[in-house]
């Protein structure tokens, strides 16, 4: 009963609805006694020949008023206990997501994309079924159990009635047993389900890959096995749970042997009559729910107790970025300085960056390039306060990044990585992602700046067409050129350019370039390439190596200093001619 407790700031958020719930269902327990005991004085009146029409008719009456105020009851309290169950469920989800929607990027290296659906899914519903169910079977097996119980004892026969109690702590011991058990082993079924439910999202999103290597009999091997897992461990869960069931059955099986056994001794001995134990008998059916109840709420229970502690695990993380109590509420602009004295990823034992150290003047464009692994990407991450625990300061306008709300300083850099994202929406509200309600005319400027425009006029819907879950229906550089546009509709102050270029022709490559120059003449620009054509117009560039600054300057000053630069541009030099000489063959 644990997870109940635990959710307690939600029945107080929540006890009018309760309330009303708890009050209709023992209002139902209560009516219930009635046909019974109607049913016993009936029997008793035929076998001394004393009923009447009047008497019949009035019994009849009674009867169905108790039928119609307890249709009416229950109605009451299931909308307001399983509706309060299933708002439960909407306070959960959104719980989770707005914890989702703070974590930093590090939280998502850790865990994997089919897990957290998983808790957003399967574990949420057994949580709701607690609040929902769970509740209903605890007051049900309560209310009717307790009121049962003293009705037999106190208007029929005490002594019967204890003998009829006797194999009931038996079963109170089992189904206790049962639940722990239950809530081992659905905790082991929820983990399956969250492998299965990754390798599922895993599969979908790589589709491409694992056809292009013919790889679809190993994957659906994979799925196979995980499938086979999540079914042999929920088999488990369910052969605990089918021992509820025939366990209470067989217990009031005894029951009914001893109450039949003995009330045809109290009968005959005249302390019981024949109504007396047909009332006693249609009891202690009513009992039988009551008992498979708490047979359930076990199973519920131990269920929900172990999806709550998913969750809960889930929830306690907290977010390793965080704002300041106070601070800076407004978008960062001027100059831009980077000291990183040493910086390394968590889980890593190699320093990402070492002695890096720049600064970049408001307006000027800088580049980066170097080697995969070189320290470029984590220079971005640092200046997008994806991660802390560096050596050094990076201060943007004069004031150290961290004093700034996240919020403030991600307006102010326009972000496009190097795998880029786009939404299963038209291609308009992919651009105007972060201003919905912004004019079509502004949409329309940075794709013709992204060097997008036309080709988005060239297709069937233009703006309106649909580029499918993550821009399948679009080319690379297109989605490449639709990803700029949107991080440009932002007008940033800093706007980065991870290796976003790389899918996009020469020519595009230029005309992009110089749209920019033109455009964001006063404000700062950050481009990591691959390609040496893509920054070369920078008014700084950073050869990095390493995760240190091998080289730095513009690029005719790294030609002249005739080394790592020199090497990577008199290479791809010649990876042109060989391609230019391999066209004209």
């Amino acid at each position: 009963m644990k997870v109940l407790k635990e959710l307690s700031w939600f029945f107080k958020q929540q006890k009018k609805q309760y309330l009303i719930g708890v009050l209709a269902l023992v209002f139902v327990s209560i009516l219930q006694l009635f046909p019974p005991k109607i049913i016993g004085l009936i029997v008793d009146e035929i076998r001394l020949h004393s009923l009447t029409a009047t008497g019949l008719v009035k019994s009849l009456l009674i009867l169905a008023i108790a039928g119609i105020l307890m249709y009416i009851a229950r109605f009451y309290w299931r909308v307001m206990i399983f509706g309060s169950s299933v708002l439960l469920s909407r306070t959960l989800r959104e719980q989770l997501f707005n914890h989702f929607t703070r974590m930093s990027p590090a939280f998502y290296q850790k865990r994997r994309v089919g897990d957290l659906m998983a808790h957003a899914t399967n574990d949420i519903n057994a949580v709701q079924q607690t609040a929902g169910m769970g509740v209903l079977t605890l007051v049900d097996s309560i209310a009717t159990g307790g009121f049962v119980i003293l009705t037999m004892a106190f208007t029929i026969s005490w002594k019967l009635t204890l003998i009829a109690l006797i194999p009931l702590p038996f079963m109170i011991f089992l189904t206790s047993y049962y639940g722990r058990l239950l809530r081992e082993r659905f905790r082991f079924a929820q983990e399956a389900f969250s492998n299965l439910n990754d390798k599922t999202q895993e599969s979908v999103t790589g589709i491409k890959v694992i056809k292009t290597f013919g790889q679809e009999k190993e994957d659906i091997e994979d799925f196979t096995n995980l499938s086979t897992d999540v079914v042999q461990k929920n088999m488990r869960v369910a052969k605990v749970d089918a021992l509820f069931d025939p366990t209470i059955t067989g217990i009031f099986a005894v029951s009914y042997i001893l109450s039949f056994y003995f009330g045809t001794k109290l009968i005959i001995a005249e302390e019981m009559t024949i109504g007396d134990m047909v009332a006693f008998s249609t009891y202690l059916g009513l009992l039988v729910w009551p008992m498979l109840a708490f047979g359930f709420l076990f199973n519920i229970v131990e269920r929900g107790s172990a999806s709550y502690t998913r969750i809960q695990e889930l929830l306690s993380i907290n977010p390793e970025i965080k704002d300041l109590p106070n601070a800076i509420d407004q978008r960062p602009k001027g100059d831009l300085q980077f000291a990183i004295n040493s910086f390394t990823f968590p889980g890593d034992e190699t320093p990402a960056l070492q002695n890096v150290h720049f600064t970049l003047k408001k307006g000027e464009t800088l580049g980066i390039v170097g080697r995969t692994g070189s320290g470029k990407t984590a220079i971005l991450k640092l200046l997008l306060r994806e991660f802390e625990g560096y050596q050094g300061e990076i201060r943007y306008g004069g004031e150290p990044i961290h004093l700034y709300k996240q919020q403030r300083l991600r307006e102010a850099i326009g972000y496009v990585p190097q795998d880029h994202f786009l939404f299963s929406t038209t291609i308009a509200e992919n651009i105007a992602f972060t201003n919905p309600k912004i004019d079509r005319e502004k949409i329309f400027e940075a794709a013709k700046l992204a060097q997008i425009h036309e080709d988005i006029l060239g297709l069937t819907e233009g703006y309106e067409t649909i580029v499918g879950e993550r821009g399948v229906s679009l080319s690379g550089g297109q989605q490449q050129r639709v990803s700029i546009a949107r991080a440009l509709i932002m007008n940033p102050e800093l706007l980065i350019l991870d290796d976003s270029l790389s899918a996009v022709d020469a020519k595009t490559e230029e005309a992009i370039l110089e749209a920019l120059k033109a455009e964001r003449t006063d404000e700062t620009t950050i481009i990591t390439s691959h390609r040496l054509s893509a920054i070369q117009h920078a008014h700084k560039i950073l050869v990095m190596h390493e995760g240190t600054i091998a080289e730095v300057g513009t690029h005719e000053e790294l030609l002249e200093m005739n080394g790592k630069y020199k090497e990577m541009y008199d290479l791809q030099q010649l990876e042109v001619m060989v391609e230019r000489g391999g066209g004209e063959q």
